[in-house]
């Protein structure tokens, strides 16, 4: 089975969640008209219970090609947000419903320009960096609770991009 990448919409991905940018987006001057301020860009959900937002850094490598996809994740406790640090595109792989495993994915390519925010229980492919040393500013929940379920494909996908 093969899977082609679409360019990243914020149309596109808002079943998924939301795209992290600043085309578009409500924006004003802040500090005296120094800078500009791109607000609310993102739901960042932490779930219910003792759950809390957690920042990170994550250095990826490029995936290994061909691409293949053979399984997804999701987080069942709240929202997990990736921001590029560098001017790198990156792939975004999603599945339709809450099924599991997924029974249709979905591919974006994303720009170094724009960020996704996975909604809580949204199967996705962990990251899909296309370049070296691909850095993200991550942002999701910690907390006692597992907020990670995965799952492998019965058949697994070429990634086409």
């Amino acid at each position: 089975m093969k899977l082609v990448a679409e360019p990243l919409t914020a149309g596109a991905f808002a079943a998924f969640g939301d795209v992290i940018e600043t085309e578009g987006a409500t924006h004003f001057p802040i500090n005296e008209g120094t800078v500009e301020r791109f607000h609310d860009l993102a739901h960042i959900d932490t779930g219910p219970g003792d759950g809390r937002p957690v920042v990170s850094i994550f250095i990826a490598q490029p995936w290994p090609r061909p691409i293949i996809i053979g399984m997804m994740e999701r987080h069942p406790f709240g929202s997990q947000a990736f921001i590029p640090l560098q001017n790198q595109n990156y792939l975004v792989v999603v599945g339709e419903g809450e099924t599991s495993p997924p029974q249709r994915l979905r591919a974006f390519l994303a720009t170094g320009a724009q960020g996704v925010n996975y909604r809580r229980n949204v199967w996705h492919h962990p990251l899909l960096a296309l370049e070296r040393d691909s850095r993200f500013l991550v942002i999701d929940r910690g907390g006692d609770e597992g907020n990670l379920e995965e799952v492998k494909l019965g058949e697994p996908i070429h990634l086409n991009h």
